[in-house]
């Protein structure tokens, strides 16, 4: 993280606060501002937005490595039905949800989509 960059409620706090600037004066009045080799301004807008976007609860990355599969590939979320008819979810997957061997679920079919409810939990 950048120094003195802001986060959290104080990054959602300053935007709110900035009312109608322009977007290059609130990434910079929330301290996402770096320099050059040269000495000159950089603006770090990736950086603000991902702050951004995680002080709103949204999680576009994992420094942890969650959200990876094998070989540090990312996870498409996306399952296949195979020639047998099965439906797999991939190890990534499960270790994503630290799930283990044996764990039950309760499978509930809705109009095109299947839910698996942990066994044991109630359906949110």
């Amino acid at each position: 993280m950048l120094p003195m960059a802001l986060i959290g409620s104080e990054l959602l706090a300053q935007v709110k606060e900035s009312g109608d600037i322009s977007k290059s004066d609130l990434v910079r009045s929330c301290g996402y501002v770096s320099s050059k080799k040269d000495g000159t301004e950089r603006l770090n807008f990736t950086a603000f937005y991902e702050a951004l976007l995680e002080a709103k609860g949204v999680s576009l990355g994992d420094p942890g490595g969650k959200g990876k599969g094998k070989a540090g590939r990312s996870l498409s979320y996306v399952a296949t039905v195979q020639g047998n008819g099965n439906l797999l979810v991939g190890k990534a997957y499960t270790a994503l949800l630290e799930l283990n061997p044996g764990d039950e679920f309760e499978i509930k079919l809705g109009r095109k989509q299947i839910k698996l409810i942990p066994s044991g939990t109630e359906e949110e």
